[in-house]
C-alpha cells in the first residue's frame, strides 16, 4: 500500500496507539538527510508516513532544519497530503492555551532560511496568495472539533526566526497588526509543499500567550513543555479523525501548483538540476 499522507510534529505524535505494521525508513535527498526517518504505518486504514521535526530528542533548532530535505523525503515517499502539528502563542484574548488554530495565512520574519527546491538553473514561481490547502484544513478543523478541541477556523500565523521568543515590543507589534498565532517553522514547510504539489495544512496548537499578555509576562519553556504535552494527545486524536476522512482524489489546486509556474524552458534546463528535481518537475519536464 503506497503512503499518501504525511505528517510532521513532534515526536509524541507517533506514539499513538492506533499506529500499526510501523516501519523506519531514512531517505536520502539531493538537499542533505531529513531531520530523521520517517515512521511509516497504517492509521485507519490508511498508510501514513511521520517525521519528527526536530528530530529524535528535539535537537534541531528552527533555523537548523532543513526544510527541502523533510518536504523532498516525503513527495519520494509518494504523499500528497501534510499535516502539521506545531506549538505556537496565542496574539488574542480568545485564543486560549490548548486551543486549536486551524491559520490560512501565514506572515514571515524569518531571515535567509531557504525556502525553494528551485534555482541552480531552473526557475518556476507558485502562487501563493493562499499558502495553506483550503480543502485538507476544513478537514483539519473539523476533525479537531469532533474530538471536542476549542477550533479557531483562520487567521494568520506569524513565523519568527527564533530561537529566541518574541520581545515585548514585537508581540504588541504583532497584535496590533492583527495577527494570530505566533510560531518558528511552518512557513517554509508550506512553501516547499506548494512547489512539491502536497497539500499542506497546520494544527497550531496554543501553548501561551506568548509575552504581552498581563498574566503571562514571561513565556517558559516549563510552560510550554507542559502544556506540550496535553495538545500532543488531542494532536493524535485530532489526526487519526483527519486520517480517517480523506478520502477520494484530490480537487484543491494543490495538485496542479506547477502548471503554470515553471518559467526555464526544458531544454535549457542543467541535466543535473532536472535529474535532481525530477520527483517534483518530472511530469512537466522529461
Amino acid at each position: 500500500m503506497a503512503v499518501e499522507i504525511g505528517i510532521v510534529g513532534g515526536s509524541g505524535l507517533y506514539e499513538m496507539a492506533e499506529l500499526d505494521d510501523r516501519e523506519e525508513k531514512h531517505v536520502k535527498t539531493p538537499f542533505g538527510d531529513p531531520s530523521g526517518p520517517y515512521v511509516i504505518g497504517t492509521l485507519r486504514g490508511r498508510r501514513v508516513a511521520f517525521l519528527a521535526r526536530h528530530g529524535v530528542g528535539h535537537r534541531i533548532l528552527p533555523s537548523e532544519l532543513n526544510f527541502r530535505a523533510n518536504i523532498y523525503g516525503f513527495k519520494v515517499l509518494g504523499v500528497d497530503r501534510i499535516l502539521s502539528a506545531s506549538a505556537v502563542g496565542s496574539l488574542k484574548h480568545e485564543y486560549r492555551p490548548l486551543d486549536i488554530v486551524v491559520p490560512d495565512q501565514f506572515f514571515d520574519r524569518t531571515r535567509g532560511r531557504i525556502s525553494t527546491f528551485f534555482g541552480r538553473g531552473l526557475v518556476a514561481h507558485v502562487a501563493f496568495a493562499h499558502p495553506l490547502c483550503g480543502d485538507l484544513s476544513k478537514v483539519a478543523a473539523e476533525s479537531a472539533a469532533s474530538v471536542g478541541a476549542t477550533v479557531h477556523r483562520g487567521g494568520t500565523y506569524v513565523n519568527m526566526e527564533g530561537p529566541q521568543f518574541s520581545t515585548l515590543a514585537e508581540s504588541r507589534l504583532y497584535r496590533s497588526w492583527g495577527m494570530d498565532v505566533i510560531g518558528m517553522t511552518n512557513l517554509q514547510e508550506a512553501k516547499l509543499a506548494r512547489e512539491a504539489e502536497i497539500c499542506y495544512a497546520t494544527l497550531a496548537l496554543v501553548t501561551d500567550y506568548d509575552c504581552w499578555h498581563p498574566d503571562h509576562d514571561s513565556v517558559t519553556v516549563d510552560l510550554i513543555i507542559a502544556n506540550l504535552m496535553q495538545n500532543a494527545v488531542t494532536a493524535q486524536k485530532t489526526i487519526a479523525e483527519a486520517v480517517g476522512r480523506l478520502t477520494g482524489p484530490r480537487t484543491c489546486a494543490c495538485k496542479d501548483a506547477l502548471a503554470t509556474a515553471i518559467i526555464t524552458r526544458p531544454e535549457h534546463v542543467p541535466a543535473q538540476t532536472k535529474q535532481e528535481l525530477a520527483p517534483i518537475v518530472g511530469k512537466y519536464m522529461k
